[in-house]
């Protein structure tokens, strides 16, 4: 197991066997997004796209009561008020957005308690999301009189559409596990017990297979949720034309005649 240096405690990261796993870590305020999680998240995440042992990425929170809880409110005062503190937050927003698009490797978020605003915002970046029947999923903007960015906004309609949207922002309230899959939050929900193992078993079956196939698909979805005018198609192209071209695509092939697992190595 390779453990990767994020700079704080309260954000955990290490590699094993080709899967990495994030833990926001700050539980005794329920996985807040604390000043440095936010800090140290947008590196963590361009080391691990950088890591060509890195096939797939896990995110979880640490203990048993949330996944994420939302931002630390306690910090608002000093940087959400003023116009100044507010741009150097909104700053900071900017630079992770970006380096969660920039990662281009399969990404589960593993949810088990509160998944909360920032914490919502945080699982929505993941490809796949899957909770425990335990979850709560929420985003208490309208309750707490701040403004909501459009790219929150965007994403969450995006995934579940503007009515369910409109419910979720206007009203505040916290959705259970099986509302969340029932509006398409979550792609499943779990037991609790079984939470890990179920995760586990897909981010192996992920990690398996061809990596270069795996992130031309990737990307493939991340330029069609785009505005048609500003998709790169031709980078599509390109990663689906370096499969063919790959050693894994041979292996592929070979593996099938021969009746045996593939051994893709990522070229």
């Amino acid at each position: 197991m390779d453990v990767i240096d994020t700079g704080t405690e309260q954000l955990l990261c290490d590699v094993d066997e080709g899967i990495a796993l994030v833990t926001f870590n700050n539980p005794t305020k329920h996985n807040a997004l604390s000043s440095p999680i936010r800090d140290a998240l947008p590196r963590v995440l361009r080391t691990l796209q950088a890591n060509d042992d890195v096939r797939v990425v896990v995110l979880t929170g640490a203990g048993e009561k949330a996944f994420v809880s939302g931002a630390d409110i306690s910090e608002f005062g000093t940087q959400r008020t003023t116009p100044e503190a507010r741009a150097a937050f909104d700053a900071g927003q900017v630079d992770g957005a970006r380096a969660w698009i920039e990662l281009e490797k399969p990404i589960l978020a593993m949810i088990r308690g509160y998944c909360i605003g920032g914490g919502l915002l945080t699982a929505l970046q993941a490809d796949i999301r899957i909770c425990s029947d335990d979850s709560q999923f929420g985003v208490p903007a309208a309750r707490l009189g701040l403004g909501y960015g459009f790219g929150g906004v965007d994403q969450l309609m995006q995934l579940v559409g503007p009515s369910w949207a409109s419910e979720i922002l206007f009203s505040a309230r916290q959705l259970s596990a099986a509302e969340a899959l029932h509006v398409g939050l979550v792609n499943r929900v779990v037991p609790s017990g079984t939470l890990r193992g179920e995760v586990w078993s897909l981010a192996d079956a992920i990690r398996d297979n061809a990596p270069l196939t795996v992130r031309s698909l990737k990307v493939a979805i991340r330029e069609a949720r785009r505005d048609p005018s500003k998709r790169d198609l031709e980078l599509v192209a390109s990663l689906v034309e370096a499969c063919f071209r790959s050693e894994d695509y041979r292996e592929g092939q070979t593996a099938f005649m021969e009746k045996r697992p593939p051994a893709f190595r990522g070229r």
